[in-house]
């Protein structure tokens, strides 16, 4: 039998790559900070991610772009609590992203279930906030925090490092009674990384599948792929999407992408000529 993902209700085949759409309800994300603000722009512009054919949905009320200012918990609810409620009839996996224990909460009862924390549930009642319910929950690795972490990032061996984290992370996260099938982790492509981590943690995605999660990867139009091709940000799909095929050839289960029409048509391609499709 295929792995899967429980997500409250859901059943999640990993068997083939997920596809995760991004839904930022904020007005400073660094791809389309203030396009979906608005709750009725965000809840339409999911419903597009889901007719393009994204698997999940994941819905941020704070940027955790390098740099970015922290919310309130009173402001992030304001912004995504609606948008969670408007779009619980999809039927389609709503995951949060959110690093607030009270935020996990109120958005798993008004329809979440998957909780996608760039903390990796180190915050104070986090861990018991996922614990309590049915949802899933992605643990993400980061060095320092959005702010400051694209100061000055330093390994001695960012795989190893950060396989390390994850490991004792998931085991933290069991002892407190998420169960595996509940787990998905995720190495932080940016998050406190150079370009030089981020490929050598692309190269190594393979590596992380040992620790029985699903392995996620958030590669969508990030300033490494900048970095490499010299494009701004808006024209960074081609990029994206052959960021998404290579991490899903080397073990991805989950593509956290904006871009979800042409990760789905790449993914297509590879699956025809893999002859899984």
């Amino acid at each position: 039998m295929a792995p899967e993902l429980h997500c409250g209700n859901y059943r999640l085949s990993l068997e083939r790559p997920l596809i995760m759409g991004i839904v930022n309800v904020t007005p400073d994300s660094f791809s389309d900070g203030g396009r979906h603000f608005d709750a009725a722009q965000a809840v339409a512009h999911a419903r597009q991610l889901v007719e393009a054919g994204a698997d999940i949905l994941d819905i941020g009320g704070e940027s955790s772009r390098p740099g970015a200012q922290p919310v309130s918990e009173e402001e992030e609810l304001r912004r995504i609590v609606p948008v969670v409620e408007a779009l619980a009839e999809l039927r389609v996996p709503l995951s949060i992203d959110t690093v607030k224990p009270q935020v996990m909460r109120r958005t798993i009862a008004a329809g979440a279930s998957l909780i996608n924390d760039i903390a990796a549930l180190q915050a104070p009642g986090a861990l018991r906030a996922v614990a309590d319910s049915g949802a899933a929950v992605c643990l993400m690795h980061m060095q320092g925090e959005p702010r400051t972490m694209q100061g000055d990032p330093r390994y001695g061996d960012v795989v190893a490092e950060v396989h390390d984290f994850l490991a004792q992370r998931v085991a933290v996260a069991q002892a407190a009674g998420i169960g595996r099938e509940r787990i998905v982790v995720d190495p932080g492509f940016g998050f406190g990384k150079r370009l030089e981590h981020n490929l050598a943690l692309l190269r190594a995605l393979a590596r992380f599948g040992d620790l029985g999660a699903g392995v996620l990867a958030g590669l969508s139009r990030k300033s490494m792929l900048g970095e490499i091709t010299g494009r701004k940000v808006g024209l960074r799909e081609t990029a994206s999407a052959t960021a998404a095929l290579l991490a899903a050839r080397n073990g991805a289960r989950i593509l956290r992408v904006h871009d979800v029409a042409a990760t789905r048509d790449a993914l297509a391609v590879w699956a025809a000529v893999e002859g899984t499709r």
